[in-house]
Protein backbone atom coordinates (compact mmCIF):
# COMPACT_ATOMS: atom_id res chain seq x y z
CA UNK A 1 0.00 0.00 0.00
CA UNK A 2 1.70 3.60 -1.07
CA UNK A 3 2.33 5.90 2.01
CA UNK A 4 -0.15 8.59 0.79
CA UNK A 5 -3.39 5.64 0.65
CA UNK A 6 -2.46 4.84 4.11
CA UNK A 7 -2.04 7.90 4.99
CA UNK A 8 -5.61 9.17 3.55
CA UNK A 9 -6.85 5.97 5.11
CA UNK A 10 -6.05 6.85 9.02
CA UNK A 11 -7.16 10.68 8.42
CA UNK A 12 -10.36 9.52 7.40
CA UNK A 13 -10.84 6.84 10.07
CA UNK A 14 -9.32 9.45 12.59
CA UNK A 15 -11.90 12.41 11.58
CA UNK A 16 -14.66 9.54 12.45
CA UNK A 17 -13.11 8.23 15.61
CA UNK A 18 -12.82 11.71 16.83
CA UNK A 19 -16.18 13.18 16.08
CA UNK A 20 -17.83 9.97 18.14
CA UNK A 21 -15.77 10.77 20.62
CA UNK A 22 -16.42 14.98 20.84
CA UNK A 23 -20.05 13.44 20.50
CA UNK A 24 -20.34 9.96 23.12
CA UNK A 25 -17.39 10.12 24.92
CA UNK A 26 -16.29 13.54 26.45
CA UNK A 27 -17.85 14.75 29.62
CA UNK A 28 -19.73 18.49 29.17
CA UNK A 29 -16.66 20.85 30.27
CA UNK A 30 -14.68 19.49 27.48
CA UNK A 31 -17.04 20.04 25.21
CA UNK A 32 -17.30 23.39 26.12
CA UNK A 33 -13.74 23.51 24.03
CA UNK A 34 -16.05 23.83 20.97
CA UNK A 35 -15.63 21.94 17.70
CA UNK A 36 -11.78 22.50 17.44
CA UNK A 37 -11.36 19.62 19.94
CA UNK A 38 -12.74 17.30 17.65
CA UNK A 39 -9.28 18.51 15.25
CA UNK A 40 -7.27 17.78 18.51
CA UNK A 41 -8.70 14.47 19.19
CA UNK A 42 -8.26 13.67 15.45
CA UNK A 43 -4.56 14.88 16.08
CA UNK A 44 -3.96 13.29 18.52
CA UNK A 45 -5.18 9.99 16.98
CA UNK A 46 -3.36 10.71 14.76
CA UNK A 47 -0.10 10.56 16.09
CA UNK A 48 -0.58 7.50 18.17
CA UNK A 49 -1.49 5.75 14.89
CA UNK A 50 1.69 6.65 12.90
CA UNK A 51 4.26 5.85 16.35
CA UNK A 52 2.66 2.44 16.30
CA UNK A 53 3.43 2.02 12.39
CA UNK A 54 6.96 3.22 12.88
CA UNK A 55 7.54 0.85 16.01
CA UNK A 56 6.82 -2.05 13.96
CA UNK A 57 8.30 -0.80 10.80
CA UNK A 58 11.65 0.13 12.12
CA UNK A 59 11.40 -3.35 14.19
CA UNK A 60 11.59 -5.00 10.61
CA UNK A 61 13.93 -2.62 9.26
CA UNK A 62 16.42 -4.00 12.20
CA UNK A 63 16.07 -7.76 11.14
CA UNK A 64 15.88 -10.61 12.68
CA UNK A 65 19.26 -10.97 14.30
CA UNK A 66 21.22 -8.53 16.20
CA UNK A 67 23.31 -5.79 14.51
CA UNK A 68 27.18 -7.13 15.82
CA UNK A 69 26.36 -11.10 15.04
CA UNK A 70 24.71 -10.51 12.08
CA UNK A 71 27.83 -8.27 10.86
CA UNK A 72 30.38 -10.83 12.20
CA UNK A 73 28.55 -14.07 10.19
CA UNK A 74 28.27 -11.96 7.03
CA UNK A 75 32.02 -11.11 7.05
CA UNK A 76 33.33 -14.24 8.19
CA UNK A 77 32.00 -15.95 5.38
CA UNK A 78 33.12 -13.71 3.07
CA UNK A 79 36.69 -13.60 4.23
CA UNK A 80 36.38 -17.54 3.62
CA UNK A 81 35.28 -16.97 0.07
CA UNK A 82 31.38 -18.46 1.12
CA UNK A 83 30.13 -15.41 -0.94
CA UNK A 84 26.84 -16.84 -1.87
CA UNK A 85 26.52 -18.29 1.76
CA UNK A 86 26.58 -14.37 2.85
CA UNK A 87 23.89 -13.80 0.35
CA UNK A 88 21.63 -16.48 1.59
CA UNK A 89 22.58 -15.19 5.00
CA UNK A 90 21.77 -11.47 3.80
CA UNK A 91 18.25 -12.74 2.88
CA UNK A 92 17.39 -14.84 6.14
CA UNK A 93 18.38 -12.06 7.92
CA UNK A 94 16.27 -9.46 6.47
CA UNK A 95 16.16 -5.85 6.74
CA UNK A 96 17.76 -2.40 6.13
CA UNK A 97 21.18 -3.72 6.78
CA UNK A 98 21.00 -7.27 5.75
CA UNK A 99 19.50 -5.60 2.38
CA UNK A 100 22.34 -3.13 1.56
CA UNK A 101 24.87 -5.80 2.55
CA UNK A 102 22.99 -8.62 0.45
CA UNK A 103 23.03 -5.87 -2.77
CA UNK A 104 26.72 -5.29 -2.46
CA UNK A 105 27.69 -9.45 -2.23
CA UNK A 106 25.46 -9.71 -5.23
CA UNK A 107 26.76 -6.90 -7.37
CA UNK A 108 30.43 -8.20 -6.55
CA UNK A 109 29.48 -12.38 -7.10
CA UNK A 110 28.10 -11.03 -10.60
CA UNK A 111 31.80 -9.09 -11.73
CA UNK A 112 34.62 -10.70 -9.85
CA UNK A 113 34.79 -13.68 -12.37
CA UNK A 114 34.38 -10.64 -15.27
CA UNK A 115 37.14 -8.74 -14.19
CA UNK A 116 40.85 -9.43 -12.58
CA UNK A 117 41.01 -5.30 -11.53
CA UNK A 118 40.32 -5.31 -7.82
CA UNK A 119 39.71 -1.25 -8.26
CA UNK A 120 36.72 -1.79 -10.54
CA UNK A 121 35.42 -4.61 -8.25
CA UNK A 122 35.61 -2.41 -5.14
CA UNK A 123 33.87 0.56 -7.28
CA UNK A 124 31.25 -1.64 -8.66
CA UNK A 125 30.45 -2.69 -4.90
CA UNK A 126 30.51 0.47 -3.39
CA UNK A 127 27.87 1.93 -6.29
CA UNK A 128 26.20 -0.69 -5.68
CA UNK A 129 26.03 -0.46 -1.23
CA UNK A 130 25.44 3.60 -1.86
CA UNK A 131 22.74 2.80 -4.59
CA UNK A 132 20.64 0.66 -1.74
CA UNK A 133 21.51 2.74 0.98
CA UNK A 134 19.65 5.90 -0.74
CA UNK A 135 16.23 3.08 -1.51
CA UNK A 136 16.37 1.73 2.05
CA UNK A 137 16.85 5.52 3.48
CA UNK A 138 12.85 6.47 2.34
CA UNK A 139 10.97 3.97 3.64
CA UNK A 140 13.11 4.32 7.15
CA UNK A 141 12.19 8.45 7.07
CA UNK A 142 8.37 7.58 6.12
CA UNK A 143 6.09 9.11 8.38
CA UNK A 144 8.41 11.18 9.96
CA UNK A 145 7.49 14.89 8.37
CA UNK A 146 4.14 13.98 9.02
CA UNK A 147 4.87 13.75 12.94
CA UNK A 148 6.57 16.92 12.90
CA UNK A 149 3.79 18.59 10.69
CA UNK A 150 1.21 17.30 13.30
CA UNK A 151 3.15 19.18 16.04
CA UNK A 152 2.98 22.53 14.01
CA UNK A 153 -0.75 22.06 13.32
CA UNK A 154 -1.81 20.78 16.85
CA UNK A 155 0.15 24.19 18.85
CA UNK A 156 -1.36 26.43 15.93
CA UNK A 157 -4.86 24.43 16.05
CA UNK A 158 -5.09 24.67 20.15
CA UNK A 159 -3.72 28.59 20.21
CA UNK A 160 -6.37 29.05 17.87
CA UNK A 161 -8.77 27.57 20.44
CA UNK A 162 -7.35 29.76 22.84
CA UNK A 163 -7.97 33.38 20.76
CA UNK A 164 -11.19 31.90 19.99
CA UNK A 165 -11.99 31.32 23.54
CA UNK A 166 -10.52 34.86 24.85
CA UNK A 167 -12.45 36.86 22.21
CA UNK A 168 -15.97 35.22 23.49
CA UNK A 169 -15.08 35.83 27.58
CA UNK A 170 -13.86 39.65 26.64
CA UNK A 171 -17.21 39.72 24.71
CA UNK A 172 -19.31 38.59 27.89
CA UNK A 173 -17.02 41.25 30.14
CA UNK A 174 -18.20 44.00 27.88
CA UNK A 175 -21.58 43.80 27.81
CA UNK A 176 -23.33 46.80 29.03
CA UNK A 177 -24.11 46.20 33.05
CA UNK A 178 -23.16 43.29 34.58
CA UNK A 179 -20.86 40.98 33.11
CA UNK A 180 -22.18 37.23 32.08
CA UNK A 181 -20.73 34.98 34.36
CA UNK A 182 -21.69 32.11 32.68
CA UNK A 183 -20.80 33.15 29.04
CA UNK A 184 -17.51 34.55 30.86
CA UNK A 185 -16.50 31.16 32.16
CA UNK A 186 -17.37 29.33 28.82
CA UNK A 187 -14.91 31.57 27.18
CA UNK A 188 -12.10 30.70 29.67
CA UNK A 189 -12.94 26.89 29.41
CA UNK A 190 -13.06 26.94 25.70
CA UNK A 191 -9.75 28.84 25.65
CA UNK A 192 -7.68 27.03 28.38
CA UNK A 193 -9.24 23.68 27.10
CA UNK A 194 -7.98 24.03 23.58
CA UNK A 195 -4.28 25.12 25.29
CA UNK A 196 -4.38 22.05 27.01
CA UNK A 197 -5.32 19.91 23.90
CA UNK A 198 -3.07 21.60 21.92
CA UNK A 199 0.11 20.61 23.98
CA UNK A 200 -0.96 17.39 24.49
CA UNK A 201 -1.11 16.41 21.02
CA UNK A 202 2.17 19.08 20.15
CA UNK A 203 4.26 17.28 22.98
CA UNK A 204 3.43 13.56 21.61
CA UNK A 205 4.22 14.51 18.13
CA UNK A 206 7.85 15.90 19.26
CA UNK A 207 8.40 13.27 21.35
CA UNK A 208 7.81 10.56 18.83
CA UNK A 209 9.74 12.24 16.23
CA UNK A 210 12.88 12.81 18.31
CA UNK A 211 12.96 9.21 19.21
CA UNK A 212 12.71 7.92 15.72
CA UNK A 213 14.73 10.07 14.27
CA UNK A 214 17.28 8.57 16.46
CA UNK A 215 16.51 5.51 16.00
CA UNK A 216 16.52 6.11 12.21
CA UNK A 217 20.12 7.61 12.55
CA UNK A 218 21.47 4.67 14.74
CA UNK A 219 20.31 2.32 12.04
CA UNK A 220 21.53 4.44 9.21
CA UNK A 221 24.91 4.89 10.99
CA UNK A 222 25.16 1.08 11.59
CA UNK A 223 24.63 0.09 7.67
CA UNK A 224 26.91 2.67 6.51
CA UNK A 225 29.89 1.14 9.30
CA UNK A 226 28.59 -2.60 8.25
CA UNK A 227 28.98 -1.44 4.08
CA UNK A 228 32.42 0.01 4.62
CA UNK A 229 33.41 -3.36 6.48
CA UNK A 230 32.54 -5.07 3.70
CA UNK A 231 33.76 -3.58 1.21
CA UNK A 232 37.32 -3.87 3.37
CA UNK A 233 36.98 -7.89 3.74
CA UNK A 234 36.10 -7.87 -0.17
CA UNK A 235 38.99 -5.83 -0.91
CA UNK A 236 41.59 -8.05 1.08
CA UNK A 237 39.50 -11.17 -0.07
CA UNK A 238 40.40 -9.84 -3.34
CA UNK A 239 44.29 -9.35 -2.84
CA UNK A 240 44.40 -12.90 -1.71
CA UNK A 241 42.74 -14.01 -4.50
CA UNK A 242 45.23 -12.17 -5.91
CA UNK A 243 48.15 -13.62 -4.76
CA UNK A 244 47.05 -17.21 -5.08
CA UNK A 245 46.66 -16.58 -8.61
CA UNK A 246 50.10 -15.50 -9.30
CA UNK A 247 51.36 -18.38 -7.13
CA UNK A 248 49.44 -20.90 -9.03
CA UNK A 249 50.70 -18.73 -12.54
CA UNK A 250 54.29 -20.00 -11.71
CA UNK A 251 55.74 -22.34 -13.79
CA UNK A 252 57.53 -25.36 -12.12
CA UNK A 253 61.39 -25.43 -12.78
CA UNK A 254 63.50 -28.37 -11.62
CA UNK A 255 64.38 -26.12 -8.60
CA UNK A 256 61.44 -24.61 -7.99
CA UNK A 257 57.43 -26.79 -7.45
CA UNK A 258 54.78 -25.81 -9.35
CA UNK A 259 52.74 -22.97 -6.74
CA UNK A 260 55.96 -22.55 -3.97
Amino acid sequence: MKNSVFFAIVLVLAAAISTAIFHFALPEFVKEGGYLVIVLIMLTLLVGTLTIERIFSLRKAQGRRGYAPFLREVLDRTRGGDIQGAIELCDRQGGTMAGVLGSGLRRYQAIADDTSDKRIVIEEVEHALDEATSLEAPALERNLVALSTIASIATMVGLLGTTIGMIRAFMALGQAGAPDAVALSIGISEALINTAGGLVGAIMAIVAYNYFTTRVDGLTHNTEEAAAALVQSLGLRAVSSTKGAMRTAVPATPDRPAGS
